[in-house]
């Protein structure tokens, strides 16, 4: 077995070899939770099979079944679930090429949000440079991805532009007692601060999942199990939201003075 796979369970091991054996492959990568050692008895592993060009899937289409290329979009592509013995694997496909055009344009401070299932601010395509960042390679070789202070630059007043454009919706939809729109544009907005402040600090993010509490805006939890039941209620609910993410009340939104407003669609 690889030194670089000998604390991998026996059958993961062997998919990880396999993957590195497939014709096109160029790495093989451990990402997620067990990458960052934060993982726990019950947490999947996630690998990261990097191809240029094309990829031969026939060795992992013969374990189950799996979403080619394309099938999630064009950043996640695809990939496949996988048991490994008792052991939950995931396998991402990545495109290096694609990889490496996001990771360049990060480094401009370029990027833009895909609206995608399971995130609920949406998946910046800067994701596929922190998958490299926080990975850890098993075989092959894959660019290093410091996180890029343009980016840090860029970013985060554009995740606060977002954030507050969402409070704004939040606050009409409490007014017109629409209480799923309001506590769900709200939602987003703790979100979208979370990534701001993640980026102000220089600090790669994957997923939404421990997001919140990275960015050290748990505080923000208990208010959505207080939401209102009457619509003046919702208002000042939202407000209470704001506040906890260090919004002023009566901010003045970033388009207001430029005549500028973001896009409303999920793509950035």
């Amino acid at each position: 077995m690889d030194a670089a796979m000998t604390d991998l369970p026996e059958p993961v091991a062997e998919l990880a070899k396999v993957l590195a054996a497939m014709p096109g492959a160029v790495a093989v990568a451990l990402g997620g939770s067990r990458a960052l050692g934060v993982g726990d008895a019950g947490s999947d592993w996630d690998f990261g099979l990097y191809y240029r060009g094309t990829i031969d899937l026939a060795a992992l289409t013969a374990r189950g079944t799996v979403h080619p290329p394309g099938a999630w979009g064009r950043l996640l592509n695809g990939g496949a679930f996988l048991r490994c013995g008792a052991a939950k694997v995931d396998v991402a496909l990545r495109d290096l090429d694609v990889v490496e055009h996001w990771t360049r344009r990060a480094g401009q401070g370029e990027f833009e949000v895909d609206h995608m299932l399971g995130f609920v601010a949406g998946l910046p395509t800067y994701l596929l440079a922190a998958e490299l960042a926080s990975c850890r390679v098993l075989w092959g070789s894959l660019p290093a991805a410091p996180f890029p202070a343009k980016l840090a630059a860029a970013a985060t007043p554009c995740w606060r532009l977002f954030r507050s454009f969402s409070l704004d919706y939040a606050r009409v939809h409490a007014r017109r007692g629409n209480f799923v729109g309001a506590a769900g544009q709200a939602a987003r907005a703790v979100l979208e601060e979370a990534n701001a402040v993640l980026c102000e600090r220089g600090l790669w993010v994957c997923n939404e999942k421990r997001l919140i509490e990275a960015a050290g805006l748990t505080g923000v939890q208990p208010l959505f199990g207080q939401i209102p039941s009457e619509p003046a209620g919702l208002v000042r609910w939202v407000d209470l939201v704001a506040g906890r993410l260090g919004v002023l009340a009566g901010e003045v939104t970033p388009w207001s003075d430029s005549g500028t407003r973001p896009p409303d669609t999920g793509r950035m």
